[in-house]
């Protein structure tokens, strides 16, 4: 559980952007933004004002946030009368997290607070989140070290045959024995995902998601992830899979193939591990993020790989690595037009992948932490390909 030091360094840090911008409060309703400023997961209201104590204002569950919160003052969620009278007549100025908040929901608050001006909270929030503390990072490595070690026990389980979605299914269900949560939260508007995925033949389909791959999916209301075709020999097999752990995501990709592969495909996992390798050594504090991805896509055109880099020619996601923590997609991102410098304590999930039609998709992910030295791997396990 989020500890009461934990939750008031989190705080406070808010509030000293709150100050610095000259907002008066923060309204926080977005779950996870509760969880990670109070340390409960309760349907709620976190108000932070720009100087003295927060109020977590809970509609359900009260006796469950009561238990589980860091921030002292834990109420029932007032009436509508009552909430501009708790809040008080000298906050002007409130920031509310725009990226994510129902029309509807601002709607609610413009209503009770008509003289306040509201303000936008989203980067403020995202840029905080994004450095971990050394307590998040423990958290982090330890999901790393769970989830590599489902990853692990592929090989016990993959056949020649077996349809993807019976893999998926198998390495979904270890992944659970393990304790992984299962929530991959994702923040930006119509993405979703179910744990991860498991494609083979399917995996040059493109696809909605913000990926390099996507894979069919088993209909056109989830078109992504595993489909029903069966697995065969010398066709790559991806797992890119999340492990979820008190709330925190890693995210890595292993490939696996059943025989050998081709000259062309085997080429491009040399590259991936390249690109991987370039990037690492660089992920240090300072380093500016438009840059480490066009010095990633600068590699792959190089070697003559440039249109598949990070998906099939047309469909290229135009990004190399996404941060990672109790959402998939958080800051900083590496990728064109980000030009924010890396800090000591976010956590990037890197992942130079190749979609080359009629022939596969290739890759490679790990989970890294930035710090002064390089890339720290959190997800701690070999990244060779495994053949069968």
């Amino acid at each position: 559980m989020v500890t009461a030091e934990e939750s008031r360094s989190r705080i406070g840090r808010l509030q000293s952007e709150l100050a610095a911008k000259g907002i008066d409060a923060a309204f926080l309703v977005f779950p996870i933004d509760i969880y990670y400023f109070s340390g409960t997961r309760q349907n709620a209201l976190l108000y932070v004002p720009a100087s003295g104590d927060p109020v977590l204002m809970v509609r359900k569950s009260l006796s469950r946030a009561q238990s589980e919160a860091a921030v002292a003052d834990v109420r029932p969620f007032p009436s509508s009368k009552e909430l501009p009278q708790l809040i008080g007549s000298g906050v002007k100025k409130i920031g509310l997290t725009f990226d994510v908040l129902p029309v509807q929901q601002y709607q609610f608050y413009a209503k009770l607070f008509p003289a306040c001006e509201f303000a936008d909270l989203s980067a403020i929030n995202r840029e905080l989140r994004s450095v971990k503390s050394e307590w998040e990072l423990e958290r982090l490595r330890e999901a790393g070290r769970k989830t590599s070690a489902v990853f692990a026990q592929v090989p016990e389980f993959l056949r020649e045959g077996m349809r993807e979605l019976d893999l998926a299914a198998e390495m979904e269900t270890r992944l659970r024995r393990a304790g992984s949560e299962g929530y991959v939260r994702m923040r930006a508007f119509n993405q979703e995902l179910f744990m991860g995925l498991a494609v083979s033949g399917s995996a040059e389909m493109p696809g909605f998601f913000d990926g390099a791959v996507t894979g069919q999916g088993l209909s056109a209301a989830s078109p992504h992830g595993p489909s029903l075709a069966p697995i065969v020999a010398g066709t790559p097999v991806i797992l890119d899979y999340t492990g979820i752990f008190q709330g925190y995501i890693v995210d890595m990709t292993r490939v696996f193939v059943i025989g050998r592969l081709s000259g062309r495909l085997a080429e491009a996992f040399e590259l991936s591990l390249s690109i991987q390798r370039y990037l690492a050594e660089n992920l240090k504090p300072g380093a500016i993020c438009e840059e480490l991805f066009l010095a990633a896509a600068s590699m792959a055109d190089r070697a003559g790989l440039g249109e598949y880099f990070m998906g099939a020619p047309g469909e290229n996601a135009r990004f190399v690595g996404h941060g990672v923590g109790l959402e998939l997609d958080e800051f900083p991102v590496l990728a064109q037009g980000f030009k924010m410098p890396l800090q000591a304590g976010q956590t990037i999930a890197i992942e130079p992948k190749f979609v080359i039609p009629g022939e596969g998709v290739i890759g490679i992910e790990n989970t890294f932490a930035v710090t002064g030295r390089g890339g720290e791997k959190i997800t701690d396990l070999s990244d060779d390909i495994v053949y069968l």
